[in-house]
């Protein structure tokens, strides 16, 4: 047995054989990924509450979302946004996995997510009603409602997902986290892991939360509020949403998959410890090395991309420290979305997977002007066509939470009229 957990020599070979988004850019897997090839932003000035007294006017809100349209009518008023969104994601993962729980072994299904602040929103109402009209009118949800194990419980319960299940509150980085997790859960025994996060931080509880850690942008204008290794970064945009993915052995799996889970690390940077080095770059190393590759052989890295200037310059630091100056393309579409949370790594991890499917590197929307000093080969401008065979994707939570995932390309994608054509992408060799 491994200090892991997993019994020698047991370690499966981890698949995504189903995606769900539920983000800014779009319901679905297929609109996200057009939105992101056509540089689509779903970055908008806050419309589910009026921002006029805050200093962040600016946000990521996913356009259509009525949780009815997803979820059984009872559950609405049990449950926070962050779970109605999970509960869309998770149900389109498994059917795009075209899995039926019901059919399998319950006690072999598990479920892992990734949560930050948890049910904000419902805690919000029931704290006003607790004010307002007195301990009476708290509902015996705000009990559980809020947790952050809400969402596994609830897509455990939805679908009758017995096996090991919980939940990894490393904010940002969650969502790598949980996705570590289910390919450990697939080595000890499970045959198949819903993985993934959401989040739901706007309202006027969840802003607020998250305006005391300092990150936040305050630029009122959608173009220019998030705009990260740029010499005009000023912090990050919020956003709510994230994605779900249906992980499961390659032994077990006849049918198509995105992509391999092939490596993974973590690590921490607690903040007492200043004057040591940021511990990205051996985490990016350890995980090239639990995936028993070499720099060389990444043909992608989908950056964790903060905002602000210090930890964009930390995170270029790390990269070209592992990789050269200029030695892989580098991208963060979460510039069309914001930073959502929980729901973050979990939607980079999707975005990653079908831009090795389709052979394109999408690229960093909002027109950003690297500063000089950046080192990286940012993807600008338009997606670039260079048949990337392995994406590394990089996440930071609040605190000092660092998690990489290296990710293969499998036999699998959704096509989209908006990928480049051959001629304008460029050329480069596979990695």
């Amino acid at each position: 047995m491994s200090a892991t957990g997993v019994p020698t020599g047991r370690r499966v070979r981890a698949v995504v054989t189903g995606i769900g988004v539920v983000a800014p850019t779009g319901i679905g897997a297929r609109r996200h990924w057009d939105a992101v090839l056509a540089g689509t932003s779903g970055l908008g000035r806050i419309t589910r509450f009026d921002p006029s007294g805050y200093p962040v006017q600016v946000a990521g809100e996913v356009p259509g979302f009525e949780a009815r349209d997803h979820i059984p009518g009872r559950l609405i008023p049990q449950t926070d946004r962050f779970t109605h969104l999970a509960l869309a994601a998770a149900q389109e993962a498994l059917d795009d996995a075209r899995v039926d729980p019901g059919a399998l072994p319950e006690y072999e299904l598990g479920v892992v997510t990734a949560s930050s602040s948890g049910g904000t929103e419902f805690g919000q109402h029931e704290m006003e009603n607790l004010y307002r009209k007195g301990p009476s009118w708290v509902g015996a949800y705000q009990s559980i409602a809020w947790f952050y194990a809400a969402t596994t419980g609830q897509v455990s319960i939805r679908h009758g997902m017995r096996g090991p299940c919980g939940v990894l509150c490393s904010e940002q980085a969650g969502g790598l986290d949980a996705l570590g997790q289910a390919r450990r859960l697939l080595s000890t025994g499970s045959q198949l892991v819903l993985a993934g996060g959401t989040d739901a931080p706007l309202c006027p509880y969840g802003l607020v939360a998250q305006l005391t850690a300092g990150g936040l942008s305050t630029i009122s204008d959608p173009g220019a509020a998030y705009r990260p290794f740029d010499s005009a970064a000023s912090g990050y945009v919020p956003g709510e949403g994230g994605a779900f993915l249906t992980v499961e052995s390659a032994d077990r799996r006849s049918a198509g998959h995105y992509g391999a889970l092939l490596g993974y690390a973590a690590g921490f940077d607690p903040a007492p410890w200043a004057g040591r080095p940021p511990v990205l770059a051996s985490v990016i190393r350890r995980a090239l090395a639990d995936a028993e590759l070499e720099p060389g052989a990444v043909g992608v890295v989908f950056a964790d991309a903060f905002g602000l200037p210090e930890r964009d310059r930390d995170e270029a630091r790390a990269i070209t420290e592992v990789f050269g100056p200029g030695g892989v393309p580098v991208t963060a579409p979460k510039t069309l979305t914001g930073r959502l949370y929980a729901g973050g790594a979990a939607l980079d991890a999707a975005t990653a997977l079908l831009a090795l499917g389709s052979g394109v590197v999408p690229h960093t929307a909002g027109g950003l002007r690297p500063t000089a000093d950046c080192g990286l080969d940012l993807v600008l401008d338009h997606p670039r066509r260079i048949r990337p065979r392995t994406a590394l994707v990089l996440a930071r939570g609040h605190g000092g939470f660092t998690s990489a995932l290296v990710l293969g390309a499998g036999d699998r994608t959704i096509r989209s009229e908006q990928e480049p054509d051959e001629r304008r992408g460029g050329h480069g060799s596979d990695r």
